[in-house]
């Protein structure tokens, strides 16, 4: 059985996919999630004190190094949740996790560790009219391949067609894209489904547009955070006062935020990107507020070999975001150097 990573919504018009159906589960099934992520001692800082946790295991490396961990150990809580995370490509379409059997920590995590995850399915079954049972046990590896979390629970997944985004006829009618240059993993020697994400120069082809998933909310907080950590002293960022008196209590999230968070809402069909060489023609016709929430397309306008890197070659590419009332809020031109299929690429080495 093949998955795709993307719905066909049109010639050449493609809406990324998050997950598979509850149909499409079956026991036996293992996956290998990808990206990995690397913790750092300020994520275990940041998440204990962000929750008063009490334990100075985790943050007092003077406490620490007199253990017999000899340094801060990770706090176990961080390793759930990315663990989790790390495998919502593939559960994207839950309804919830209906709850944990065990969670069992096998091995320690510190600062420096890199975190994969894994699962298996072991057992699937009716759950209601809207959503199926699935069984799994996901674990949590470090770059050395060894177990340092396993995790056995239940996710309720949306049947075909039942998911809350498919409740009109135009999206129940979505089928995928049934293409080999879409598909959501690779299947290696041993059967296990490794995830992949994004499009292979070869793969591009100019005329393509992607509706990008998720959408992008903007809160409050992250208006005033991003300001001020930018060294932006505009007060419609983050002057509550000034706010309250002209722009009727509203945060105006900062352009430079804005192109952040469409940017990267385009990185999964273009995560095989070497590097960005550059934006051009950036419009930003609209203002945007906390509290409003974008979706990003792109497409793909041209593609060419690069005359100098015999591994990559570029692509032109245009993206625009819209808000929740389909106004436009940005618009640029943009080039990226891209890995070929048929190059020397990092992914086999890394584990991808």
């Amino acid at each position: 059985m093949s998955f795709y990573a993307f719905d066909r919504i049109g010639e050449q018009h493609y809406q990324e996919r998050w997950g598979l159906d509850f149909e499409e589960f079956q026991p036996g099934q293992r996956f290998k999630h990808r990206p990995g992520v690397t913790l750092s001692q300020q994520d275990n800082t940041d998440e204990s004190l962000d929750t008063m946790n009490s334990a100075m295991l985790h943050y007092d490396a003077n406490y620490a190094g007199r253990t017999v961990w000899k340094r801060p150990l990770m706090v176990s809580t961080i390793t759930l949740q990315r663990v989790i995370g790390m495998a919502s490509h593939t559960f994207g379409r839950k309804k919830a996790i209906l709850g944990f059997s065990g969670i069992m920590l096998p091995a320690p995590v510190f600062g420096g560790d890199t975190l994969y995850a894994e699962s298996e399915i072991t057992a699937v079954a009716p759950l209601d009219a809207e959503c199926g049972k699935v069984s799994v046990i996901s674990r949590g590896v470090n770059q050395d391949g060894k177990e340092v979390a396993r995790l056995t629970y239940d996710v309720a997944v949306y049947h075909r067609g039942r998911h809350p985004e498919e409740s009109t006829a135009a999206r129940a009618s979505r089928r995928p894209a049934e293409e080999p240059r879409f598909a959501m993993y690779r299947t290696l020697e041993d059967g296990t489904l490794l995830e992949q994400c994004g499009l292979f120069f070869e793969d591009a082809q100019p005329g393509d547009t992607f509706v990008h998933a998720p959408r992008r909310h903007y809160y409050r907080d992250e208006a005033i955070e991003h300001s001020l950590r930018s060294l932006e002293v505009n007060p419609q960022y983050h002057d509550q006062s000034w706010v309250d008196a002209h722009q009727e209590g509203r945060f105006r999230i900062s352009e430079t935020w804005l192109i952040t968070a469409a940017t990267a809402a385009s990185t999964r069909t273009f995560g095989r990107v070497v590097a960005n060489l550059g934006w051009t023609d950036i419009k930003l016709p609209t203002p945007l507020f906390a509290g409003d929430t974008t979706e990003s397309s792109s497409s793909i306008i041209d593609k060419r070999e690069s005359k100098s890197r015999p591994n990559e070659g570029i692509l032109t590419v245009d993206t625009w975001a819209h808000n929740q009332r389909h106004e436009l809020v940005l618009s640029y031109r943009r080039t990226l150097l891209v890995y070929k299929r048929s190059g020397d690429t990092p992914y086999a080495g890394a584990g991808y």
